[in-house]
């Protein structure tokens, strides 16, 4: 059976052609001095943000604690760590930053499932057929590659490869990351700024005007020699406050910020609260300035788990359940919402209507709850 229908008999000849073109996001885009490649933007914006890897954790931290729900050995093979990795987390956190994760199942000699291993998608590339159906996935690293095909002959996928929507690409997903660098590359140099500003004493030290009256004014030779002395006894943090001593004809002009030029505490903020909405956190959960009461926050919690965690660990389920149908029968994978603490008071709301209503049956009631009916002899 083929389950991913690649080659199934007769949707060959009646699928429509796919754009083969290599992703625009798979190779990299951006604007101004934002990084275009998806490693590059890693490593320029999203490693050192704090608010970016916050926002992502939740998520993918969320998704991989979240309790499943299926056979026990399809449950303990994707929670199982492979390679030191938990599984679901992982691919979340692909998802959100590249669009793009792509998990290998591995087997043993007798043709088994023993092991999910996720790939690192910037490394993966499609391989279409005449068509631009994916018939296999190249994995790089440095020199090397190996070639991955997508199905067995078996037609059971040795690849599973999900993606986040994206409308111009037939191949790759639109990830979060090159939606929010441009926010990310703001906080970052904001972040610098004020970096700055707390070297030099969290403000600007001012100028040194020199006035001897006669109109006559600094040798190279002195004009480097003040500057040096500057540097070494008056700049940074450690020397905020120390005192000068001028020589003739030196007078200290202090200097200061105007109110717009303090305004970058602001532009931070309102990059911070640009990246949380590009990764679907609220920003009260990243730490973020708002109406930080309890009420607020239990709602922003329940926002998370229903609006982020749950529709990106849905999707994620059912690919992965898709996939290992070929090796277990009647495979089924999804969250058990009644664990979640998040959603206990919803929970407990349900289960008041459920329990209230007198025009249903003891039956009846228990259906609707998920619960199994009750056997023959029970109480």
């Amino acid at each position: 059976m083929k389950w991913f229908g690649w080659k199934a008999a007769g949707r060959e000849e009646s699928r429509p052609a796919l754009d083969r073109a290599r992703s625009r996001f798979a190779s990299g885009f951006g604007v101004g001095e934002v990084p275009r490649s998806y490693e590059a933007q890693v490593r320029a914006l999203y490693l050192g943000n704090a608010i970016a890897q916050r926002a992502v954790r939740l998520i993918a931290d969320g998704i991989g604690d979240a309790p499943l729900l299926g056979p026990p050995e399809i449950v303990a093979l994707v929670q199982a760590r492979s390679g030191g990795q938990a599984l679901c987390a992982s691919v979340a956190a692909h998802l959100l930053l590249h669009g793009n994760a792509y998990v290998q199942l591995l087997t043993d000699a007798r043709g088994d499932v023993v092991e999910l291993f996720a790939l690192r998608p910037e490394r993966v590339t499609v391989e279409p057929d005449a068509a631009g159906w994916p018939i296999a996935y190249r994995y790089g690293v440095g020199e090397r590659s190996v070639r991955l095909v997508a199905e067995d002959p078996a037609g059971r996928p040795q690849v599973v490869h999900i993606k986040a929507f994206h409308p111009l690409d037939d191949h790759y997903g639109l990830g979060s990351l090159a939606t929010a660098a441009g926010a990310m590359a703001l906080h970052n140099a904001a972040s610098a700024w004020n970096t700055a500003l707390l070297d030099n004493a969290a403000r600007p030290s001012g100028a040194l005007v020199y006035d001897p009256g006669d109109g006559s004014s600094l040798s190279r030779e002195q004009f480097e020699r003040l500057r040096g002395e500057m540097d070494a006894g008056f700049a940074g943090a450690r020397n905020a406050g120390r005192p000068m001593l001028l020589e003739g004809g030196l007078k200290w002009q202090p200097l200061s910020l105007t109110p717009a030029d303090m305004d970058f505490t602001q532009m931070k903020a309102t990059a911070a609260r640009e990246i949380a909405t590009a990764f679907g956190v609220p920003p009260m959960l990243l730490g973020l300035p708002g109406d930080a009461t309890y009420a607020n926050y239990r709602e922003a919690n329940r926002a998370l788990w229903r609006l982020a965690i749950l529709p990106l660990a849905g999707s994620i389920l059912a690919s992965l359940t898709q996939a290992l149908g070929g090796w277990f029968e009647g495979a089924t994978l999804s969250v058990d919402l009644d664990r979640i603490t998040a959603l206990a008071e919803d929970r407990e709301r349900v289960w008041a209507q459920v329990g209230a209503a007198d025009f249903l049956s003891a039956a009846e009631k228990r259906a609707m709850l998920g619960i199994a009916p009750v056997g023959v002899g029970d109480a």
